[in-house]
């Protein structure tokens, strides 16, 4: 089992920035096994999307309208995953959810933590 414990949400003016950060915890084989991890975002009304995910190795994907703006990093030694995101949009306007993948195919979600843009 891994849990994983968000942090770095809240309320920012648009073209503004936040950073969250996602620690995951667990046993030694549990992180060991961690293949990737990321953040999906959910908005009212919408299905949950990935924002970008990072392997061990340091490559990254990202959901086209973040790319430029939003940068995913990885700590291994830490078991952290952040994301830095600048120049920020209303419409990134959601819950957002670190999420784990791990061998074979356990998916691990943390509880999610909002973030609000105004314009």
């Amino acid at each position: 089992q891994v849990q994983l414990v968000e942090s770095g949400g809240g309320l920012v003016q648009a073209g503004g920035s936040l950073r969250l950060s996602c620690a995951a915890s667990g046993s030694i084989s549990s992180i060991s096994s961690i293949i990737t991890m990321g953040w999906y975002r959910q908005a009212p009304g919408k299905q949950r999307e990935l924002v970008a995910a990072i392997g061990r190795g340091d490559t990254t994907d990202y959901t086209d309208s973040v790319k430029g703006r939003f940068t995913i990093s990885r700590d291994n030694a830490k078991n952290t995953v952040s994301l830095q995101m600048n120049s920020l949009k209303p419409e990134d306007t959601a819950v957002y959810y670190c999420h784990a993948l791990s061998r074979p195919h356990y998916n691990y979600w943390g509880q999610g933590t909002q973030v609000t843009v105004s314009s």
